[in-house]
């Protein structure tokens, strides 16, 4: 007997049981003269052999079914402890994905939150930078001798600056909360996939541990045959190696998550610190500004009231001045008068006694007195000029001191009221 070397086992043994029952039927088979016999009378060793032959394989039958019993019997215990054990390695896994899912999900739900309170406080910026930026143009609208670089310009081109450096730095944040955000559901994703795999894994294993052969009698009825592709299996350690890559992502996207919560809280709480510290800074440059407008305006009023009344002092002054010039000028004319009238003397007469030389002195004392009060008026009208220029003056800076308080105090005010940062 030769076999195939090509052939599978299978074949082979195909072959050798086919030798064999030849060989038998050859070593067994009457010849014709035996044939010849039979006709006539049966051979009792032939029968005797055959009844041996056919008890021995009987024997050998029964043995064989005995054994492959047995080692069936054997392979399902051994399938379904397999099967059990598979189930439970599949259940561990579930409880790691679960509990990884469950983690993801709450990580998802605390980011969401916070992103929420990034946006209000993006939002919260909206305000302060455009009561700032009303401010300044407020500001603006002073007179152009007012329009000074002071503190509270500086304070709020700073509070400017702060606001939107603070907008620019949640911006970043906001972005990365969203994007930590999609990797985190990709995470999930993945974990739920494998989840759901894991899950129809166990029903299968465990309907493999509860199937008989009617179950599956029946569900070769329902359902065609199920090739599996040689090329789509995996080993145990690549299927463990799946799940334990989704979970270390996950894993990994929560550590990432709660590092970049903490950065972000710590983020909110400074940025609204810096905020919160210029905006006092601003309002306290502001009520510094006020106080002292109000103080110069105060100085102001002041001497503008002084003013006013030195100015109706020197009016005062000057019609006295006035009148005592008339009253100067109607003595004058009275020693005029005088000697007028003593030069209709008679020649012998028109001597220069005490009397004419009082007379000249008088007149001439009169008119140096005149002279000296017209002097007065002069200097006292320039002096009513000077101090009308400086009234004026004062008037038109305590007015110019008014817009300003009032742009400062009254305006800039009612917008900032409403500038209040709370906690993000």
């Amino acid at each position: 007997m030769y076999f195939n070397t090509k052939a599978t086992p299978r074949q082979n043994e195909l072959c050798s049981f086919q030798f064999s029952v030849h060989s038998w039927k050859t070593m067994f088979a009457p010849d014709k003269h035996s044939q010849q016999q039979k006709k006539t009378a049966p051979n009792l060793g032939t029968i005797e052999v055959t009844l041996n032959q056919s008890e021995y394989h009987r024997g050998e039958w029964l043995r064989l079914m005995l054994e492959t019993d047995k080692a069936r019997k054997h392979l399902q215990d051994d399938d379904k402890k397999r099967l059990d054990l598979r189930v439970r390695d599949i259940q561990f896994l579930k409880k790691e994905l679960q509990l990884k899912l469950e983690e993801t999900l709450e990580e998802i739900d605390t980011l969401e939150v916070l992103q929420s309170r990034v946006v209000k406080a993006l939002e919260a910026c909206r305000e302060p930078l455009r009561v700032t930026l009303l401010c300044l143009e407020e500001r603006n609208k002073r007179v152009p001798s007012e329009r000074v670089h002071d503190e509270v310009e500086s304070e709020l081109q700073e509070e400017k600056e702060v606001i939107e450096n603070v907008s620019s730095v949640l911006q970043q944040a906001l972005q990365q909360i969203t994007e930590q955000i999609r990797l985190c559901r990709s995470a999930k994703c993945n974990v739920e996939k494998d989840l759901r795999e894991k899950y129809e894994a166990e029903c299968i294993d465990n309907a493999c541990t509860i199937m008989t052969t009617h179950s599956v009698k029946s569900q070769e009825q329902y359902s065609g045959p199920n090739p599996v592709l040689a090329s789509l299996t995996v080993n145990p350690r690549q299927w463990e190696e799946v799940s334990e890559i989704n979970i270390s992502t996950a894993e990994q996207q929560k550590t990432n998550s709660v590092f970049l919560r903490s950065v972000v809280e710590s983020l909110l709480e400074q940025t609204a610190g810096d905020m919160r510290k210029q905006i006092h800074a601003t309002t306290a440059a502001f009520r510094l500004n006020v106080h002292k407008i109000k103080s110069t305006k105060s100085q102001m009023e002041d001497q503008l009231v002084k003013i006013q009344s030195e100015i109706a002092s020197q009016r005062r002054i000057k019609e006295d001045l006035l009148l005592n010039i008339k009253e100067n000028e109607h003595f004058l004319s009275l020693a005029q008068a005088r000697l007028e009238l003593r030069r209709q003397r008679p020649l012998k007469e028109q001597c220069h006694d005490p009397a004419q030389a009082q007379l000249l002195a008088e007149v001439q004392q009169l008119a140096d007195h005149i002279n000296r009060l017209h002097e007065a008026v002069n200097q006292s009208e320039e002096e009513q000029r000077s101090l009308t220029r400086c009234e004026l003056e004062l008037q038109e800076s305590i007015n110019m001191k008014a817009i300003s308080l009032y742009i400062d105090e009254v305006s800039c005010a009612q917008y900032r009221e409403s500038v209040v940062i709370h906690n993000f």
